[in-house]
């Protein structure tokens, strides 16, 4: 059973969240080598899973959602041309996100690392922000000059929380929703569109991250029924948690900002980082 991303939140009287890692373009250049692809099945994908689990020893289990997507349909080519067989703004993210057969990965994925993490870390799904995915689904689909709208992005968001509840069986500990750096110059960010995720996150008792770009976000009220916020430049007070994103930091070898109360560091690792560097910078940060 999957420990609950609430349990560990310093927000929500946690305790055991210092670090949270988003390492999946280090570890699967690390150990899969270039262009290495963990998703090949359920079991190809808790090997490389483990194996990264042990090597850097995260407080949170992350399974990127997103990139399970891209790697099926890199693979299924036929579903690709289907993207854009509808004008529907929000038609290629619909049309992807309803295939069986990453749905059943995903569910078999997340099956498998619950079972392998008993209980010791809380497993998050990572997704792209339902900005952020309509608007590279509709890349995909081969279209230019996209101009995505309010309603289109309500719709990313109740097609994403289906998919959610395709996995609501299991014990998930959490979701976090990341926008994309590109993201900003769309348009600031409507959380109130996001509201189908807020409300299955909230049905199955799942912890809600967000990751956004820029502050802009930071004026919504909706903003605060999330659990915890991923950014160097947004903070919330408790019960709000806020993962400060310390990579620059890291990196460069700068000093570390201290902390401060429903606070922990938030840290991305890039992908053609030093190992060495790597275990040497976490062991800095843990300190």
């Amino acid at each position: 059973m999957s420990q609950s991303l609430a349990d560990s939140l310093p927000g929500k009287g946690g305790s055991g969240l210092k670090v949270w890692l988003k390492s999946s373009a280090y570890t699967r250049r690390l150990l899969l080598g270039e262009g290495g692809d963990p998703w090949l099945g359920a079991a190809p994908y808790l090997a490389y899973f483990s194996q990264a689990q042990g090597l850097l020893r995260p407080d949170v289990a992350v399974v990127e959602v997103g990139e399970l997507f891209d790697s099926w349909l890199v693979r299924h080519p036929e579903v690709r041309a289907e993207l854009g067989s509808k004008r529907r703004l929000s038609f290629p993210l619909r049309k992807l996100l309803e295939q069986d057969a990453p749905r059943q990965l995903l569910a078999e994925v997340v099956e498998a690392v619950i079972a392998n993490l008993r209980g010791q870390t809380p497993l998050v799904l990572a997704m792209p922000s339902p900005k952020h995915w309509l608007h590279r689904a509709n890349v995909l689909a081969g279209r230019s000059d996209i101009e995505l709208d309010p309603d289109g992005i309500e719709d990313a968001a109740m097609y994403m929380a289906d998919l959610l509840r395709s996995v609501s069986s299991s014990p998930v500990g959490g979701v976090l929703l990341e926008e994309h750096p590109d993201d900003a110059a769309m348009g600031e960010t409507d959380l109130e569109r996001y509201r189908p995720l807020i409300n299955v996150a909230r049905h199955y008792r799942w912890s809600l991250a967000l990751r956004p770009q820029g502050t802009g976000v930071a004026e919504s009220p909706v903003l605060a029924e999330f659990d915890a916020v991923l950014s160097p430049l947004v903070a919330l007070p408790a019960p709000v948690s806020t993962g400060v994103d310390v990579s620059q930091f890291l990196w460069s070898g700068a000093a570390l900002p201290a902390l401060g109360k429903a606070q922990f560091y938030f840290v991305e690792i890039p992908e053609t980082q030093r190992p060495e560097f790597v275990l040497e910078s976490l062991a800095r940060l843990r300190a």
